[in-house]
């Protein structure tokens, strides 16, 4: 038994021994300036403010626009931008509709993305495409035979990086809607 006991004791310390110096590593490892970070990274509040005044400037512009080609908008409380041309007849369309229209879209200073003289008439399913969301909300301020126009702010169109396409990020889009059913 004495010589287990020498053993044992042997493996404690060598046990103890790494122990101690993978302990010792690593707290001397541990920076202990208390320096700031190179990048400066903003936080919530910051974060809040530009994105406040970003939401500001594209409602400047939009309201700029509006206000230039002499439309009277109105506003929803997302920030959807809408004026109804025609009334069209019937009910309002609302979720899982199916509504066929004519559009084009348009950057606001006039440059056309896309328009249904190019790609025919569009059907979709509302509430169920991949439609941006501030169409999805425009079409339920329309009936068959309607037509509008909506201006949906970048965080309602295709937002930080556009549709990689014909959209450049960040973009405000005018969309002119004819619903034909």
């Amino acid at each position: 038994m004495p010589g287990d006991l020498k053993i044992l004791n042997k493996q404690m310390i060598f046990r103890l021994t790494v122990f101690s110096l993978l302990l010792i590593f690593v707290v001397s490892c541990r920076d202990k300036t208390d320096k700031k970070p190179s990048a400066y990274r903003p936080g919530n509040e910051e974060m809040a403010d530009v994105n406040s005044y970003i939401i500001q400037k594209d409602r400047e512009r939009i309201q700029s626009y509006f206000e230039r080609k002499g439309l009277r908008m109105n506003e929803t409380s997302t920030g959807l931008w809408y004026c109804i041309i025609k009334d069209g007849d019937g009910d309002l369309f609302k979720d899982n509709d199916r509504v066929v229209y004519n559009f084009q879209c348009s950057l606001l200073d006039g440059t056309e993305c896309y328009n249904s003289g190019d790609l025919g008439p569009q059907e979709i399913k509302l509430g169920m495409s991949d439609l941006p969301s501030g169409l999805n909300e425009g079409f339920k301020y329309l009936r068959k035979g309607s037509e509008a126009i909506f201006i949906l702010p970048p965080f309602l169109a295709y937002g930080l990086i556009g549709d990689g396409r014909k959209i450049p990020p960040r973009s405000t889009l005018v969309y002119n809607i004819h619903v034909i059913r």
